[in-house]
């Protein structure tokens, strides 16, 4: 992420498992994110985090220092149980991608040439066909599916930066997309990144929305689960128990760890100070 945006958000920002994620409101996200999307110099590019990713990234250094240099957005019920339990409140949105993403591109007044990367190519192709019709003003361009060379990529970063966008949206899976963008996308190809998973799935129809109810309870992880169960049942059955866990710890055990050894080390320092016992028999 460029200086400006990066000074811009260091108050607005709550430590996740050591992750600094931005803890905006719906308006001021929007408008903020916009407005670095219009920067002449530099580049953003925002990543969403969700309990999934967070467990991912526990496991994977190289995924958390991508991480660390992105603009975080919090998605989903599980980062904001971390957030109460670590900072006492949940955070005052729930930016996932699957809702902001549309709303971005609705709040951006200003016409935009947006390019897609990711997917199926009949999908990426349907879901730049809704966005047309979603905000028609901008202009969206197919660059590529998701099914290139990773890491000789030079076919799709030299189209990208033919085709001299202001918005990259990158949809390749975690942390696959956010590996990708960091290790190929320059600010000549665009101002703005967002790595978004499976939103072309959604944006497309090809995979369904949870109904408005399901997603106002929090619950749009059991609609999916239940959809698609062969595929994300380790995510939320082994997943969530696991990411509860890690959130108790993040909280308590170093907390614990440094108690233990503080009483360790009075403890050892206690018995240095006793007088050494004498002999038996003396």
């Amino acid at each position: 992420m460029n200086l400006i945006a990066n000074f811009a958000v260091l108050a607005s920002r709550r430590m996740i498992f050591d992750l600094p994620v931005c803890d905006l409101g719906w308006d001021d996200a929007l408008t903020f994110i916009n407005e670095l999307a219009s920067l002449p110099l530099g580049q953003t590019v925002i990543s969403f985090v969700n309990a999934h990713n967070m467990l991912v990234m526990l496991r994977d250094e190289h995924y958390r220092d991508v991480l660390v240099h992105n603009l975080v957005l919090p998605d989903g019920i599980g980062v904001d149980i971390a957030s109460r339990v670590a900072h006492g409140a949940s955070f005052p949105a729930n930016l996932n991608g699957t809702d902001f993403v549309p709303a971005l591109l609705t709040f951006m007044e200003q016409p935009k040439r947006i390019g897609l990367v990711g997917g199926r190519r009949d999908i990426v192709e349907k879901a730049a066909e809704n966005f047309r019709n979603h905000a028609p003003w901008h202009e969206f361009v197919v660059i590529s599916d998701g099914y290139f060379d990773k890491v000789d990529s030079s076919a799709v970063t030299s189209e990208i930066e033919r085709q001299k966008l202001d918005v990259l949206i990158v949809g390749m899976g975690t942390p696959l997309q956010e590996k990708w963008v960091a290790d190929h996308i320059r600010p000549q190809h665009a101002r703005l990144v967002m790595t978004v998973g499976a939103l072309f799935d959604f944006v497309s129809g090809t995979v369904p929305r949870a109904p408005r109810m399901v997603r106002a309870l929090r619950l749009e992880w059991i609609f999916r689960l239940l959809q698609e169960p062969s595929r994300l049942w380790r995510r939320y059955i082994v997943g969530v128990p696991v990411f509860l866990f890690q959130v108790v710890w993040h909280r308590f055990g170093p907390r614990y760890s440094t108690l233990r050894q503080t009483v360790g080390s009075v403890r050892a320092d206690a018995q240095r100070r006793l007088p050494a016992p004498e002999k038996f028999g003396r």
